[in-house]
């Protein structure tokens, strides 16, 4: 294809991220005649295996990456385009890709997902970690590393922290408490201990009705360590490309050069204040400006709560902006405040045939109550989705209505080995003050907190193998008056789901 020189597709997507090849494959299941390309940088691309319909609105999958050859294998009118885009002009509807290449098209979608905000651009001692090349990169200098800091506070800086063996770890957040995106500080406590033990102590369960949050300590510093066996994984080579896998651990060991095993020390609300080397630190006239211990480390980062640390490298892991980089010249697209590209309750931008889908984009319909956006693989996985069907719908001239998944916020994942299953407004985000909170906590078991408004259930939190999502996901899609059942909802000796079979 590469002699081509300007070819008119009818549907050109960008991105071989998970919304774009989903988007892809939604799109040739219903049309398959369609003339499609898929423009994508690198030469794998990630799939979805392994997916499965865990309840209404909760799915599992995994995401693989494969060479694109797959793709084009499963459907004859698929081309895909190795090149990244330089400039898109919606007028004319053409795209130029960086190799000097110029592709039209009658409908586009672009699913170029969202960059790492890095702490700083040009420093060899901070590595982002974001695609599968920058992971494999962070195994290779943590296997000489003694000492790292990880800075930021989402799913990355959580995994990273809690898999990394054999270095110690100062973890600097910027909240009260960790993982504050998915957790409430009471979720945080009760998955702390698992940063200092194998196997946590198992305790009776408590109960608490109303709920108070516990927290560290302002600005307060946790120490933590433990002894984890090392476990070998094998690891295949990839290109650089989208942004990494739940999992993305999984296959590559994440060891560094002690032969301590975990030490984890927590810094909590704080933020980087400058990042130096070892020779900006000795000419510093500031002498407050000197490590805890004055070793002979590459690189120094002063944090806003006062104290320095020498370390061998530095992880920014501080999340994502949308990537609209090369689209924005030149054409007249409207951004949502986080510069996400708005898109309408069909995937549809401000730009006539444009479409959006996955972290470049921002939903900006009216939500439904029990739903918001956050930037994580399965929604890029439904707007891609969405998107191939809203794209197929109008193709085709038929209706389309918004998909059941926008119903109700709804996300697995794995946190510190622990299962952990997100519903609704888990966090009462956006809710007035009259919401309260019912919690039980098992140590090293369970932690369920459920979110009531009004009397009716309108989040959860579960952590651990609880088997309530199901029931919970129903109470909360079908709005039921909990009043008469609150102190009975969470009690660990009633089998709820025949409660309210």
């Amino acid at each position: 294809m590469a002699d081509i020189e300007e070819k008119t597709f009818r549907i050109v997507i960008v991105g071989g991220g998970i919304a774009g090849v989903t988007c892809v494959e939604q799109l040739l299941s219903q049309i398959p005649s369609a003339d499609v390309a898929l423009i994508t940088a690198g030469p794998h691309i990630k799939a979805v295996t392994n997916y499965k319909q865990v309840s209404k609105t909760l799915e599992e999958f995994d995401v693989e990456e494969q060479p694109s050859s797959v793709l084009e294998e499963k459907f004859p009118n698929l081309t895909v385009i190795h090149s990244a885009v330089k400039s898109l002009h919606t007028q004319s509807h053409t795209l130029e890709t960086v190799d000097g290449r110029i592709f039209g098209y009658e409908k586009l979608c672009i699913c170029s997902g969202g960059r790492p905000k890095l702490l700083t651009l040009d420093n060899p001692y901070v590595l982002g970690i974001r695609d599968t090349d920058s992971a494999q990169e962070f195994q290779k200098r943590l296997s000489k590393a003694k000492r790292i800091v990880v800075v930021g506070n989402g799913g990355i800086a959580l995994e990273l922290v809690f898999e990394v063996e054999g270095c110690e770890v100062i973890w600097a957040v910027k909240d009260k408490a960790i993982g504050n995106t998915f957790f409430d500080p009471g979720a945080a406590q009760f998955l702390i201990p698992s940063l200092e033990a194998d196997k946590p102590e198992r305790a009776a369960p408590c109960k608490r009705t109303r709920y108070t949050t516990e927290e560290p300590a302002p600005g307060g510093s946790q120490t933590f360590t433990a002894d984890k066996n090392a476990r070998g994984h094998g690891s295949g080579h990839t290109e650089a490309g989208s942004a990494l896998g739940p999992d993305w651990h999984e296959g590559i060991v994440l060891r560094g050069a002690e032969q301590v095993s975990r030490r984890v020390s927590l810094e909590y609300q704080c933020e980087v204040e400058k990042i130096f080397t070892s020779e900006e630190l000795l000419k510093s006239p500031q002498q407050t400006l000197r490590p805890e211990n004055g070793g002979s480390w590459p690189v120094h980062i002063q944090l806003t709560n006062g104290k320095t640390f020498g370390c061998d490298f530095v992880v920014s892991a501080t999340g994502v902006v949308p990537n609209t980089e090369p689209f924005l010249h030149g054409n007249k697209f409207a951004l949502a405040d986080d510069d996400g590209l708005q898109v309408d309750d069909h995937m549809m931008t401000s730009e006539p045939d444009v479409y959006a889908a996955g972290d470049v984009c921002t939903a900006c319909w009216e939500h439904s109550p029990l739903w918001q956006q956050m930037r994580l693989w399965t929604q890029a996985r439904q707007m891609g989705w969405y998107a191939g069907r809203c794209m197929a719908a109008h193709v085709l001239s038929e209706p389309i209505e918004l998909d059941f998944c926008f119903e109700l916020f709804s996300h697995i994942t794995k946190f510190f080995n622990y299962k952990v299953v997100l519903l609704g407004k888990f966090n009462g985000q956006g809710l007035g003050p009259d919401h309260e909170l019912l919690v039980r906590c098992t140590k090293g078991q369970e932690y369920v907190k459920v979110v009531l408004s009004g009397g009716r259930m309108v989040g959860a939190v579960l952590i651990g193998e609880t088997d309530l999502e199901e029931t919970f996901e129903n109470l909360i899609l079908n709005q039921m008056d909990l009043t008469p059942y609150k102190e009975e909802l969470l009690n660990p000796n009633i089998d709820i789901e025949d409660y309210f079979d």
